[in-house]
């Protein structure tokens, strides 16, 4: 396993036809959008799409959601104490060395190593926290988006003995028509350094999200309804590059669109002097 060359940035142009990228529980569950009309999808969904490839791809992930879980664990609790290293370190109570438990966990689980973990649970004298070098911004859309309603209704029995269907349960499912997010994240060499993060496992985390949305398909999210349109990927020399990720990312230039209907009807580029040049991958 080889130390990480340099700092990571990358970028990703994400497009959506028709469905809900990121549900606010909040708000009936529409799709998120801040003050402006733009789109928004949290970076704690982009985290989990992340985890989900990790998985796919071979990788042993510590936060895995039950429909997904793939060591038997039901808990993160119990996760932790599956690892006999970890757990008799913890067992130690207040003399365990909690550097040494966060050593052990990134060694174990990719995503602890990526994006940090808290490690606090009811009964245990000892907790201890890992700081991740993968950061990922919200995606915000490239343009204002409208909102597409439908009321949908259950017609069928959830309990025996009714005298006739419940054809008056009402819902309603949310979608947005099309828009394209715009996905930003880096790693940090120095993070990376504490928690063994290699550049092997940034090959995995490109590998991730060049297939962001492979086996993430649902009733608000159909097969092919979401999609990674295209990535850069900065891979710097320096631990500190002379150009920082906000000027990175602020270099993109593309047309104002009022009502994209397609990913084509953006023109993106990029150019920045003095950076390194991206990896440039296009999917459309």
């Amino acid at each position: 396993m080889s130390e990480l060359k340099g700092k990571i940035d990358f970028t990703l142009f994400v497009s959506v036809t028709n469905a809900n990228p990121n549900g606010d529980p909040l708000n009936g569950n529409r799709p998120r959008i801040n003050l402006d009309g733009y789109g928004e999808i949290s970076d704690v969904c982009i985290k989990r799409k992340i985890r989900n490839r990790f998985q796919d791809l071979g990788q042993r992930v510590f936060v895995q959601p039950d429909d997904r879980a793939d060591d038997g664990y039901g808990s993160l609790k119990e996760r932790a104490e599956g690892c006999e290293e970890l757990k008799k370190e913890i067992s130690k109570k207040k003399k365990a060395d909690r550097d040494l438990c966060a050593r052990i966990a990134c060694r174990e689980w990719i995503d602890v190593r990526s994006f940090g973990q808290v490690f606090a649970f009811k009964g245990d004298d000892v907790s201890f926290g890992v700081r991740g070098p993968v950061s990922v911004h919200q995606a915000v859309s490239l343009s204002p988006v409208d909102i597409i309603s439908m009321q949908i209704t259950k017609s069928v029995n959830s309990e025996a003995g009714k005298e006739s269907k419940a054809s008056d349960t009402m819902g309603t499912k949310h979608r947005i028509g099309f828009a394209v997010y715009k996905v930003m994240g880096s790693v940090n060499v120095q993070l990376a350094e504490k928690t063994g993060f290699t550049q092997e496992d940034a090959e995995v985390l490109k590998e991730s999200l060049k297939t962001l949305f492979e086996n993430d398909a649902s009733s608000a999210r159909p097969d092919g309804s979401m999609e990674v349109c295209r990535m850069y990927w900065w891979q710097h020399n320096e631990k500190t590059p002379a150009v920082s990720s906000g000027k990175i990312q602020r270099s993109f230039q593309m047309n104002d669109v009022s009502r994209p209907s397609k990913f084509e009807d953006y023109n993106i580029s990029w150019e920045l002097d003095g950076c390194v040049e991206p990896e440039v991958f296009d999917f459309v």
